[in-house]
């Protein structure tokens, strides 16, 4: 999983991202739970969490975030009033997450409003429903409709930092709990 980590959410072990998600296929639900118990054991103190979004038979969408800085983009002008449309009422960064995981639950897809849970701007979110995924200006982590130059820049930032934690992690050099940016 740690492999995983590294590849998929460097940017949030850095603190430059709000979260990632990953998927992680196990042999175990024992195996499982064990390391997102232990992942959680060393990574909260530096402001970190893992939770499971969805689970099936053998993989698990595991989301990786910063509650603090997702409780900040929550706060952004708009954000309360848009995630309302989706039965989230001025929630909390921790009910937020419930809130996440109970859509996930219902539905099949990804909801709408996983993108505001990733950190993306609340103006792409919106451009990404209303274009049904298309007619994005340029896309990188995310699809941007609004702002390019600075998604832009913020793309080359979080390439930068997933291969830079790439290679100090497969040389043995750090491991994640080294990697991760305490805040």
């Amino acid at each position: 999983m740690e492999r995983f980590i590294i590849e998929h959410c460097s940017p949030t072990l850095a603190s430059l991202k709000t979260a990632n998600l990953f998927n992680y296929v196990f042999d175990t639900e024992t195996e499982l739970y064990s390391y997102l118990r232990e992942l959680n054991k060393k990574l909260s103190g530096k402001g970190v969490k893992a939770t499971l979004l969805r689970k099936t038979e053998r993989s698990a969408l595991v989301y990786l975030f910063r509650e603090k800085k997702l409780q900040q983009d929550l706060e952004q002008p708009g954000v309360r009033q848009f995630m309302r449309q989706y039965g989230y009422e001025n929630p909390s960064a921790k009910q937020a997450v419930a809130g996440l995981r109970k859509r996930f639950a219902e539905g099949e897809g990804f909801p709408h409003e996983i993108g505001l849970f990733l950190g993306y701007p609340l103006g792409d979110v919106i451009g990404y429903i209303e274009n049904a995924g298309r007619n994005s200006k340029c896309s990188g982590c995310w699809k941007v409709y609004c702002n390019e130059c600075e998604a832009m820049k913020m793309f080359a930032r979080f390439d930068k930092c997933k291969a830079v934690y790439r290679r100090l992690f497969t040389e043995g050099k750090k491991t994640v709990d080294q990697l991760t940016v305490a805040v």
